[in-house]
């Protein structure tokens, strides 16, 4: 695809927090530096691999000037939503591009295609309003590459591409499981735009949660509903209709254990209560059929 001037003046940056992606990183890096568009900068930060994450990300530093890494202590276990953030945060403050128009978290597991970047900022630039955006997930299941179905407003964690006025008005990412969702609704309450970008696929290597197991997996779901303000009329509502899709009783069981369970220990929550009004509002009316951000 041949660039238009005003896609070409754009500038982005790039963040991709890792923990042992051995396995994936090679592919990300190569998919990355075979954009028709490359990032000014990109920081891949190691965050404490005992695998040889590091080493191929540093190995990609030597190649290219724009990719550095940054290495992170091992703290000795996963830190389930807390610790990509704390990770990206990281990077972020390393930074030496300072006068970039789109800020990226990127997983380390992915595939895009060469115009990915290219398109995905082709799109915002059609729309002034689009404050987070990014290509749609797929998983490969049995074979066959397939995608990952979500709300109409939700853009995947793997690949977010945030507006620079949109992130600076957000404030940045929350710290917890659901941070993924709550920026997306903070933006929605500012007036942004948020969405994925369908025909702009991301292959992404590592199934949704399979790195903790599928009721872990769940239940921190179910974490990230309280912790996101979500109603529990809402959040029952989707446990049962959960109950479609197979593993049925696992899949709900670990939903409402993990809400509930957040509730009883008093987890600490989005405190905002402008913001809890209005996801609680959003998710009511989307409970009576209403037209919501949920589509």
């Amino acid at each position: 695809m041949r660039m238009g001037s005003d896609t070409l003046a754009l500038k982005y940056v790039i963040i991709t927090p890792v923990r042992d992606e051995e396995q994936f990183i090679g592919a990300t890096i190569d998919s990355v530096c075979a954009q028709t568009l490359l990032p000014l900068e990109w920081v891949i930060v190691n965050d404490g691999s005992a695998d040889r994450t590091g080493q191929i990300a540093e190995q990609a530093a030597a190649k290219h000037n724009w990719i550095r890494v940054v290495h992170r202590r091992d703290r000795g276990f996963r830190k389930s939503g807390t610790g990509v953030v704390e990770a990206f945060r990281d990077g972020y403050d390393t930074l030496q591009c300072r006068d970039w128009d789109y800020v990226v978290k990127l997983d380390g597991d992915l595939r895009l295609e060469p115009e990915y970047f290219e398109r995905c900022l082709e799109q915002f630039l059609v729309d002034p309003s689009l404050g987070i955006g990014g290509g749609e997930i797929l998983h490969e299941i049995d074979g066959e590459w397939r995608v990952e179905k979500n709300p109409q407003f939700h853009v995947r964690g793997a690949t977010k591409i945030y507006r620079r006025a949109c992130w600076e008005q957000i404030g940045g990412l929350w710290s917890g499981p659901g941070w993924d969702t709550i920026d997306e609704v903070k933006a929605n309450m500012a007036g942004w735009k948020t969405h994925s970008f369908t025909n702009l696929p991301v292959h992404h290597y590592r199934l949704t949660g399979s790195e903790e197991g599928l009721f872990r997996d769940r239940i921190k779901h179910g974490v990230a509903c309280y912790i996101s303000g979500y109603h529990p009329m809402f959040v029952l509502a989707s446990s049962i209709a959960r109950l479609t899709k197979k593993p049925r009783v696992i899949g709900t069981a670990g939903i409402l254990y993990g809400y509930i369970w957040a509730k009883v220990t008093r987890t600490p929550r989005v405190g905002d209560p402008g913001y809890r009004a209005y996801i609680r509002s959003e998710q009511l009316k989307r409970l009576l059929g209403m037209q919501t951000i949920w589509r």
